[in-house]
C-alpha cells in the first residue's frame, strides 16, 4: 500500500467483546453466521476473468481461497453488502494480486503462511498494509481475517477508524469503487482499482452462486444419509486441550480464530472418520500439516469434517474413497503449525468452504455421548492449530 502522507502509529488491538459474540452467534445456532450480504457457497479450483482493459487474468484455488475470506468477513459486517466486497476484492487484486506478501523489511513476516514475497515499502498482506502507518502488527497483518476486517473497519473493526477502513469513509457508497478502494488505500496510483472491477464481479459470482444452484457435489449426492456419528479417536487415548474460538495461537503468537476442537494423544494414534462418507481431499498446508477432508450427510444434511496436523506418511485414504464410520483413515501428528501431537478436528455444515462450527456443540445436536472417553483438559494454547 503505497501511503501518500505519513500516519501516526497507534496501538491495535483486537476487538475481544466484538470477536466473542460472532462466535457465540455461530456456535449458537449450529449453522452459517448471520448473513448482511453475499455469502461463499463453493471455491472453484480456478477462474479465468478480465479486467477492463481486456487483459486475461488466472486466478488459481489459493487466490480463490483468499477472495473468499474477503467475501466471508464482508457478508457478515453489517454495512458492507455486495458492493463494499467489489471494492475490497478490487483493492486487494489491484495491491497483491490477492497473495499474502510476505516482506524483506519484516524478516519474520516468512515466519507465517504466505504465498510469496513483496518490496513496496514495509507493506504486508493481501492489501499491503504497512505496520508503520498503524495498520497493525506482522502477526496480525499476515493473518488474512484481520487484513479483511481491517480493510472493512467500522465499529467492529480492529483499528477503531485510524488508519481508516471502508466503513469509516463517509459516503463511501456512494463514490465510485475505484474511489472507494483509493480512499482505504491511500495510493500513490488511484487510478489503478477500476482496472480491476469486472474481476472482482467475477469473482463474487463464482463464489456466490446459489447453494440450490450449486447443489452437492456426485460424491456426496450418491452417499446414503446416516446418523451414525462416532469419536474420531479410540477411548481412552485422548485429552482435550483446546475448543473452538478466537484465541492467542500458540505458533503464530496473535489472535487468531481457531475453527475447530484440538485433542491431545500420542503420536501414531489412530484417527477415525466420524462417519460414513467420502474422501473430499487429502491435502496439506503450512498451518494445518496433513490434512484430511470427508464429506458426509448425516440426519439428511452435508457436512464435511476436516482432520489436521496427521503424522507423515499416515493417511491411509484418497480423494473419493468411500469411508465408514470408524474407519481409521490416519494418525495423529504434529505437522504443520502444531506444538506437540493432536488431533485438530473441523466441522462445516455444507462443504468444507463453508464456515466451520463449534464441533462439539454440533455432535451433541447429533447425540454423539462419548465425549468424556477422558476428563477434559482446561483450555490451553498449547497443541492448537
Amino acid at each position: 500500500m503505497r501511503k501518500m502522507l505519513p500516519f501516526l502509529v497507534v496501538p491495535v488491538l483486537l476487538l475481544g467483546p466484538t470477536v466473542i459474540l460472532l462466535a457465540v452467534a455461530v456456535v449458537t445456532a449450529i449453522a452459517r453466521p448471520p448473513s448482511c450480504g453475499p455469502s461463499v457457497t463453493d471455491i472453484p479450483e480456478s477462474l479465468t476473468a478480465t479486467m477492463a482493459d481486456g487483459t486475461t487474468v488466472q486466478l488459481d484455488a489459493t487466490q480463490l481461497g483468499h477472495a473468499a475470506t474477503i467475501v466471508r468477513i464482508g457478508g457478515t459486517t453489517e454495512g458492507v453488502g455486495r458492493d463494499g466486497i467489489v471494492v475490497a476484492l478490487m483493492a486487494a487484486l489491484t495491491e497483491s494480486r490477492l497473495r499474502m506478501l510476505a516482506n524483506t523489511v519484516y524478516p519474520d513476516s516468512a515466519d507465517y503462511p504466505h504465498d510469496g514475497v513483496g518490496s513496496d515499502h514495509d507493506s504486508l498482506g493481501l492489501f499491503q498494509m504497512r505496520p508503520v502507518s498503524g495498520w497493525g502488527s506482522v502477526a496480525e497483518l499476515m493473518d488474512p481475517e484481520y487484513q479483511a476486517r481491517a480493510f472493512f473497519g467500522g465499529a467492529d473493526g480492529p483499528n477503531h477508524g485510524s488508519p481508516r477502513g471502508l466503513l469509516d469513509i463517509p459516503g463511501w457508497a456512494s463514490l465510485p469503487r475505484g474511489a472507494a478502494a483509493q480512499a482505504v488505500e491511500v495510493s500513490a496510483y488511484p487510478d489503478r482499482y477500476v482496472a480491476y472491477e469486472p474481476v472482482a464481479e467475477a469473482i463474487l459470482d463464482a463464489l456466490t452462486q446459489p447453494a440450490a444452484a450449486a447443489g452437492p457435489s456426485p460424491a456426496v449426492a450418491a452417499l446414503h444419509p446416516t446418523s451414525r456419528i462416532v469419536f474420531p479417536l479410540p477411548a481412552g487415548t485422548w485429552t482435550r486441550t483446546s475448543g473452538y474460538g478466537y484465541r492467542i495461537h500458540p505458533v503464530y503468537r496473535t489472535e487468531l480464530l481457531h475453527a475447530g476442537t484440538d485433542y491431545a494423544a500420542p503420536a501414531g494414534t489412530p484417527v477415525l472418520a466420524l462417519a460414513d462418507g467420502v474422501v473430499a481431499d487429502v491435502t496439506h498446508s503450512a498451518r494445518g500439516g496433513n490434512v484430511v477432508v470427508l464429506d458426509h450427510v448425516i440426519d439428511g444434511e452435508p457436512v464435511a469434517t476436516a482432520y489436521a496436523h496427521l503424522l507423515d506418511g499416515s493417511v491411509l485414504v484418497h480423494d473419493g474413497d468411500p469411508v465408514s464410520a470408524g474407519q481409521q483413515i490416519a494418525a495423529v501428528g504434529s505437522t504443520g503449525a502444531a506444538t506437540g501431537p493432536h488431533l485438530h478436528l473441523e466441522t462445516h455444515p455444507g462443504r468444507f468452504a463453508d464456515p466451520a462450527v463449534d464441533f462439539e456443540r454440533w455432535s451433541r445436536v447429533h447425540h454423539l455421548d462419548n465425549l468424556t472417553d477422558a476428563a477434559p483438559a482446561a483450555c490451553t494454547t498449547g497443541d492448537e492449530r
